[in-house]
């Protein structure tokens, strides 16, 4: 429960990173905000219970602690935890220990039972010759030339750019620089601003939607937002999620289809690109605004599973 307050440093820290896991890899927001707040609960249980390091956690520990979800009492309704809240909890246990043999730590045994099924995400990337694919949609992904024109620029800031959602929701017309060939981000995650560069290509993109097609749209001139919306306002988060399913649909590829795409596909897509082309991990942290460069370094751990194919 995000109420609960951690005091152990080691703990916190744990936690932040674990998160931060998550959300590179292209997980679901909902994910990335309930995960944590579990393992929170779980981690001040232990602070509770005496424990202080990892190390000193038994299989004995774990199935303790979930005796004790088990009999826990529901704070929203009547009665305890739903068999599925329980499972979401497991799952929060289970994603914890492959966040620790990912990172060199042995892990902790998690050996529960789960009440029913639990849906696991499946964590997918774009192949490069899929990611052009993608854009080629958009030249028929809507029957008006200037949502087509947004379409392709929408990727081009999402891929090629490797923006967050809400980074590239926030973007103005006056973060395009065209003369120096960079997109600045004043919206990042924990308010970190950073440029990104922006090569010939998509330049030409963001050309033509902004000078071209942008001005088509209703009451364009009345905001400041690069991407806006047919009544004139700011583009939100969930049209540009809609939007990214009609140009999947558009390629009419059942493989790209079946990989059930997001917007953080494509931000995770460019990093495994970047690091498949040896750009080094120092530049791949910068580019995409992350805090830290052990962050950066969970793609090397991706690359040992992606098939030949994808390379």
């Amino acid at each position: 429960m995000k109420k609960l307050k951690l005091k152990n440093k080691s703990f916190k820290t744990l936690l932040e990173s674990f998160k931060d896991w998550l959300d590179i890899l292209g997980y679901a927001e909902s994910t990335v905000y309930y995960l944590p707040n579990h393992l929170q609960e779980f981690f001040y249980y232990l602070e509770y219970h005496g424990h202080t390091e990892l190390k000193n956690i038994t299989t004995k520990t774990v199935k303790n602690y979930y005796q004790y979800l088990q009999q826990r009492a529901n704070e929203r309704r009547n009665g305890g935890l739903s068999k599925s809240y329980l499972n979401k909890h497991q799952q929060a246990l289970k994603k914890f220990r492959e966040y620790l043999l990912n990172h060199n730590h042995k892990g902790i045994n998690i050996h529960l039972k789960s009440e029913q099924s639990p849906t696991e995400e499946k964590l997918n990337i774009l192949t490069q010759s899929e990611i052009k694919e993608l854009f080629a949609a958009t030249d028929y992904s809507n029957n008006k030339w200037h949502f087509r024109s947004r379409d392709k620029a929408m990727l081009a800031i999402l891929y090629s750019c490797g923006l967050r959602r809400n980074e590239a929701v926030n973007l103005d017309v006056k973060d395009v620089f065209f003369d120096k060939q960079r997109l600045f981000v004043r919206k990042g995650k924990n308010y970190k601003e950073r440029f990104i560069p922006i090569n010939t290509k998509n330049a030409e993109i963001l050309e033509d939607y902004i000078f071209n097609a942008r001005n088509q749209f209703y009451r364009y001139n009345e905001t400041e937002s690069l991407f806006i919306n047919k009544n004139g306002t700011r583009l939100l988060g969930m049209t540009f999620a809609n939007r990214l399913k009609v140009i999947v649909n558009a390629t009419n590829n059942k493989n790209i289809m079946d990989k059930k795409i997001t917007l953080h596909t494509l931000r995770h897509s460019i990093a495994t690109h970047l690091l498949q082309h040896e750009v080094k991990l120092e530049s791949i942290k910068n580019f995409l605004g992350h805090s830290s460069l052990e962050s950066t370094q969970i793609y090397t751990h991706l690359l040992k599973n992606i098939e030949d194919d994808y390379l």
